[in-house]
């Protein structure tokens, strides 16, 4: 028995030893830390939110402004506005619900300010958990926790909705600071809230 596996040992030792030739291990790169207090890209996605909100920081019309259009236009309280490109133009679609129920979608020129396409639907089940009342009573409203949420990261809003939280609301802010974006969550009180 001893003999068999010292003549096989060279045999084993050898077909080892091509394999690791021929196909070495793969090991993805590990991605360098970020220091402490800096930016981090949203969703966990490096480089997607600011690939997505490219041109944030030339628009000529802020989200804040974009949110005020939009509520004069009407009907019902802002509860999601996002920074876009469509065939190479900026825009902002902000989205109102309705003391009814509705939902009503706005695109907004982020260079121009002008309302460039509005559409009314029912509303969709994402909102389903968010009722109007919840949005109609909040102290603050997202325009409020959008400039908290500026004035926090220092930069400007690319995103902005209102989840609902227990009985009330709280609103996810997306910031850009140059190429970086932050995620700042301000509560219905307008205060904000500690990271997850």
């Amino acid at each position: 028995m001893s003999r068999i596996a010292l003549s096989l040992a060279p045999l084993l030792f050898l077909s080892g030893f091509a394999a690791a030739q021929t196909s070495p291990p793969t090991q993805a790169p590990t991605p360098a830390a970020a220091p402490p207090g800096a930016a981090q890209p949203a969703h966990g996605t490096t480089g997607h939110k600011e690939r997505e909100h490219e041109g944030l920081q030339t628009a000529k019309v802020s989200l804040a402004q974009a949110l005020d259009t939009a509520e004069s236009k009407g009907p019902g309280r802002a509860i999601e506005a996002d920074f876009g490109k469509e065939g190479g133009k900026p825009f902002y679609e902000v989205k109102l619900l309705g003391s009814d129920g509705k939902l009503t979608d706005h695109h907004i020129d982020a260079t121009t300010g002008q309302v460039t396409k509005s559409d009314t639907h029912p509303i969709e089940s994402y909102f389903v958990r968010l009722k109007p009342s919840d949005v109609q009573n909040a102290p603050t409203t997202l325009k409020q926790a959008v400039a908290t949420a500026e004035q926090k990261a220092g930069g400007k809003a690319a995103e902005a909705e209102v989840e609902r939280e227990a009985s009330s609301v709280q609103y996810k802010i997306t910031v850009m600071t140059g190429s970086q974006s932050q995620e700042i969550r301000v509560g219905a009180d307008g205060k904000i809230m500690p990271s997850k």
